[in-house]
């Protein structure tokens, strides 16, 4: 009935990207941000299942993630 609003983080949208980053060996998978300038990866939540990848996209308001390997 009374549901906890989630407020909507912030990232410079100007300079990163959002990235999943996903690992070849054993599947583990991390979403963060990446810079656009220097490709430094700013790591932020693990993510284990799709509910958690939901969760990061709602969070930060972001519809579509890429992939890294």
């Amino acid at each position: 009935m009374f549901r906890k609003k989630t407020k909507k983080l912030q990232y410079d949208k100007e300079n990163q990207i959002p990235v999943l980053k996903c690992s070849i060996c054993n599947g583990e998978q991390v979403a963060g941000f990446k810079d656009i300038h220097t490709g430094r990866f700013e790591e932020v939540m693990f993510i284990r299942n799709q509910t958690d990848l939901d969760n990061f996209k709602e969070l930060y308001g972001v519809e579509n993630i890429g992939k890294e390997y």
